[in-house]
Order: structure tokens, then C-alpha cells, then sequence
């Protein structure tokens, strides 16, 4: 399974667009900042399942700020970061992770790519699909192979 997965979107829904065009997701999960941009892809693509949380720029959202997902036997712990307060370490954030048995870490609210394993979960940070300048996103594939995940520019190669 495909998952596509953006974060901090600030109202780029044209980014994002473009993104699930070249990637073909099975899945879409979007890290806050900004679900209505969320909402707006959804409806486009709705035959692609979707999910997300809030972020700090989510104003008026009651929705809890972390998701557990279960996808293909992986345990997804996706949130946007700043209740973890992924900007100032990734400890916190961690121990979320490895306290609720996640695979799979997902976040976002630094801006900045990141894809690391540490302590056996997989921890990604899409950076920001909204930055004009420089837009990007992350894949996770999972499979009875295993689970891989990178970040992508949106029109390039995968960071090392």
C-alpha cells in the first residue's frame, strides 16, 4: 500500500494536486496546516481513502491532534507535532511513538524533511507540500516486504 503523505499545506492545494497525480496513492494522510486544503483534495479524489489531523494553524478544530491508524498490520502514529513539540526535540515525540507500539511516526510543523528509523519506528516528516519555493512530501510503502519511506521533492528525486 502506497500512502502519500503532506503536511503543513498553507492553503497549496494546487501542490497537492499535483503530487497524487504523479504518486497514484492508495491512501492520502495530511499532517495539519491546513485540513480545510485537506477537505478540498478529498473531495477531488474521493475515491482515495484519506485521513488527517489538525495543526497549530487549524483554528476552531476539535478533532484530537494525534490519529492511530491501522494499515496493512502497521501501527500509523500520525499527528501534526506541535503538542509534541517536534521543534525543539524528537524525544517527546518518541516516546509517543514507542508508548502506544507505533511502526510508523508520521509528523509535520517543522517544515524540514526528515526520514530516520530510531528504535525500530519508522519516523517521517513530509516537510512542507505549501513552501512555493521548494514543496515536498513523503511515501511510505508498505508490503509483505517490509515498510519503506522517503521524502520527495514535488518535481524531483527522493532526499538522501
Amino acid at each position: 500500500m502506497k500512502l502519500l503523505i503532506f503536511s503543513d499545506s498553507h492553503g497549496n492545494v494546487d501542490n497537492m494536486i499535483k503530487a497524487v497525480k504523479q504518486t497514484h496513492p492508495d491512501m492520502i494522510l495530511h499532517l495539519g496546516d491546513v485540513m480545510r486544503d485537506g477537505e478540498k483534495l478529498h473531495k477531488l479524489f474521493s475515491d482515495i481513502p484519506f485521513e488527517q489531523v489538525p495543526g497549530n494553524c487549524d483554528y476552531n478544530i476539535f478533532d484530537p491532534p494525534e490519529k492511530m491508524l491501522l494499515i496493512e498490520g502497521k501501527r500509523i502514529l500520525m499527528c501534526h507535532g506541535h503538542t509534541l513539540r517536534v521543534k525543539e526535540t524528537l524525544l517527546t515525540a518518541m516516546y509517543a511513538a514507542l508508548e502506544r507500539n507505533a511502526d510508523i511516526f508520521l509528523f509535520g510543523h517543522t517544515h524540514r524533511v526528515f526520514c530516520e528509523t530510531r528504535n525500530g519506528v519508522f519516523m517521517l516528516n513530509p516537510g512542507s507540500i505549501g513552501d512555493y519555493a521548494y514543496p515536498t512530501y513523503g511515501i511510505a510503502d508498505i508490503s509483505e516486504n517490509g515498510v519503506h519511506i522517503n521524502t520527495f521533492p514535488l518535481n524531483g528525486y527522493p532526499h538522501k
